[in-house]
């Protein structure tokens, strides 16, 4: 796929982890293990394993052919499995697949892309995280206007915005290592009777089988076969839409900032990136763009996902089948966001200046929670609350500064926004610290 319309991870080599060639490759190299632990077992020859192996090559199988299969058989095991007995030669073609089902395999094959991309997205977020947290430092105490409701509501500081930024990345990061990925051995029922026929009836040997396998992929253990217990994908695509909504949240705070009016915030430019096909003037905010892109198709691919869990028998019809294309195109698109909010975080360049000026648009009423503090112990809570809101609105209306219409002599520093703005250090702290932590432990 080029990703000619798809800009949420286009140029991004996410295809990569999860396209057809990397697909090929896991259910190969799904196909290869099964066979090497089945010898371990004394299940089939050594040499056959061998031959397996020899022939787990993508180059051997011609994926025209194998997708042509999809549509006879409802699922592109069937074809696959038959492309690779041709290929790995007349003395081990009895031992392909042995006892397998083909979810058996495309299960395993999918959670070798899911590990793929997870490993790929948790890197992308470590980076993110990295370039948040230089700009927590740089800006720990750099006032600027926080907002509510779309309003300025109280002063704030850059970094405590970049920390809670910095926050949402780490949780991302935690679900993302926090997803089980099993291997799927059930065959045809989830029984594991065929594979105990081929261990020579033996339950010791056939309940070992599975764990060798994972072991050989690098996947989690299976407590049960599962095939009609869906929730690795489920987990899978909860951890998904939280990294992309995480990171939506910070494009749209970013989409926000960036705004002409605002310019609080700025992606660096670069040849080429941003420019307008029809007006020469613009630098539009292209990462932020993307991630705002991405964190609005997860939602329904995800939901795609959990609908799957609720599936009939011990193999479904349509459920299981309806969980390809979305995983995948889940997958793809949260690895091209990470890969985009680490561009973004890296990029970012960030204005005290515009901040200052925009703290002075409400003409003081930015710290008029603070006067209301200050003169409710004289004036009582709501007497000094109406006056403040009197004090803004002609403020407001006059073009003049808030103090000017205030009944009391209130020393300067008390209008100061950058004196008010909390525990927004400290805050900001903390989030550095839970990075530390959260970045030692990988």
């Amino acid at each position: 796929m080029s990703g000619w319309l798809a800009p949420a991870w286009a140029g991004t080599d996410a295809d990569a982890l999860v396209g057809d060639h990397a697909l090929l490759t896991a259910l190969l190299d799904t196909e290869a293990a099964l066979a090497e632990a089945q010898a371990e077992l004394g299940m089939i020859p050594a040499a056959a394993a061998a031959a397996i192996r020899a022939a787990a090559v993508p180059e051997k199988l011609d994926p025209a052919a194998l997708a042509a299969g999809v549509r006879a058989t409802a699922n592109p095991v069937v074809a696959f499995v038959a492309a690779l007995t041709a290929a790995v030669g007349p003395d081990a073609t009895e031992y392909v697949h042995r006892g397998s089902t083909s979810q058996d395999i495309l299960d395993t094959a999918l959670m070798l892309l899911c590990r793929a991309a997870f490993d790929r997205i948790e890197r992308e977020l470590l980076a993110t995280a990295a370039g948040l947290a230089g700009h927590v430092r740089a800006h720990r105490d750099t006032p600027m206007a926080g907002r509510t409701l779309t309003q300025h509501a109280v002063p704030v500081t850059f970094g405590l915005k970049a920390a809670t930024w910095l926050h949402l990345v780490l949780d991302a990061v935690e679900r993302v290592r926090g997803v089980a990925l099993p291997v799927s051995l059930g065959g045809a029922a989830g029984t594991l009777a065929a594979y105990r026929e081929y261990a020579g009836g033996s339950a010791e040997r056939t309940l070992r089988l599975p764990d060798l396998v994972a072991r050989r992929l690098g996947l989690a253990p299976q407590v049960l076969p599962w095939h009609g217990i869906r929730t690795p994908i489920a987990d899978t695509a909860a951890a998904l839409l939280v990294t992309t909504g995480a990171l939506g949240k910070i494009a749209a705070d970013v989409l926000v900032l960036a705004r002409t009016e605002i310019g609080e915030v700025t992606e660096a430019p670069a040849p080429g990136r941003g420019v307008s096909s029809a007006m020469p003037q613009k630098h539009n905010p292209v990462f932020a763009t993307l991630l705002a892109t991405a964190a609005r198709q997860l939602p329904a691919l995800a939901v795609v996902l959990f609908q799957s869990m609720a599936v009939e028998d011990e193999r479904s019809a349509g459920g299981w089948h309806a969980e390809w294309q979305p995983l995948r195109d889940a997958l793809r698109i949260t690895a091209g966001a990470a890969a985009n909010a680490a561009c973004l975080a890296g990029s970012l360049r960030v204005s005290p200046a515009a901040m200052a000026a925009n703290l002075q648009l409400t003409r003081g009423a930015i710290v008029s929670e603070r006067l209301n503090a200050v003169l409710a112990p004289a004036l009582g809570k709501a007497a000094a609350k109406s006056l403040l809101a009197d004090a803004a609105a002609e403020a407001e209306r006059t073009g003049t500064d808030l103090a000017t219409f205030l009944e009391a002599d209130l020393p300067p520093s008390l209008l100061d926004p950058a004196g008010y703005t909390g525990l927004s250090g400290p805050l900001a702290d903390r989030a550095l610290d839970r990075y530390d932590v959260v970045k030692e432990s990988r």
